[in-house]
């Protein structure tokens, strides 16, 4: 009797096992199926992420090597595998905070429309773009104003994020919708800047609800 004991818990630990087994085997496949599945539709959709970022004197995080927003853009495509063009402004931006706070009071004000280096080659080929950068003075960076002047992105989707200290997403948004009329421009993201950093599954989240 007492070996027919021994014998049938052995024959439970034998089964629970394989099963344990089986139903991780069986998360492991479904896992890796999405990651698949998402692999294919990010090849079907081309999609870029535009972005101008501020390294230096940053409010609340001080000096950085990394812009916030361009850890936000490295989020994106690491999940989508986006293309990248960052906005680099011809003008230095390196100088103390705020001393730049004031210089982009001045460009909003006059409606400045700096230079940046770099072109965009074939962006038709895109269907999907993001666009974000910090908020200066209540919108994007007035250098993104010139982006919008030179790139028709009519008929694609347009998904604005920014980084900030308190503003949100500001009026940025709107001011995308007002330039590109033509285009489906999603609903904005936005995070604070001291929290980029620990923010991956944040943004993977708000990307997991876009379809990414």
């Amino acid at each position: 009797m007492k070996r027919f004991f021994i014998f049938l818990y052995s024959l439970t630990v034998i089964i629970f096992s394989s099963c344990s087994q089986n139903k991780a085997e069986t998360g492991d496949l479904q896992s890796n199926n999405h990651k698949k599945e998402t692999a294919m539709k990010n090849e079907e959709i081309k999609t870029l992420v535009v972005f101008f970022s501020h390294a230096g004197e940053n409010y609340s995080v001080g000096n950085i090597e990394v812009g916030n927003t361009k850890i936000v853009a490295d989020y994106i495509s690491k999940r989508t595998g986006a293309a990248q063009f960052e906005i680099v402004c011809e003008k230095d931006y390196d100088m103390p905070y705020m001393q730049l706070i004031e210089l982009a009071k001045k460009e909003a004000k006059d409606g400045e429309l700096p230079a940046f280096k770099g072109k965009i080659d074939n962006i038709e080929q895109y269907d999907t773009i993001f666009i974000g950068g910090p908020v200066w003075w209540g919108t994007y960076p007035q250098v993104m104003f010139t982006f919008f002047k030179e790139y028709d992105l009519s008929g694609k989707v347009i998904i604005p994020f920014t980084t900030h200290e308190g503003s949100g997403l500001a009026s940025c948004v709107d001011d995308v919708e007002k330039a590109y009329p033509k285009a489906e421009v999603k609903e904005g993201f936005s995070l604070y800047g001291h929290e980029v950093r620990q923010a991956e599954s944040k943004v993977n989240k708000w990307l997991e609800a876009l379809g990414f």
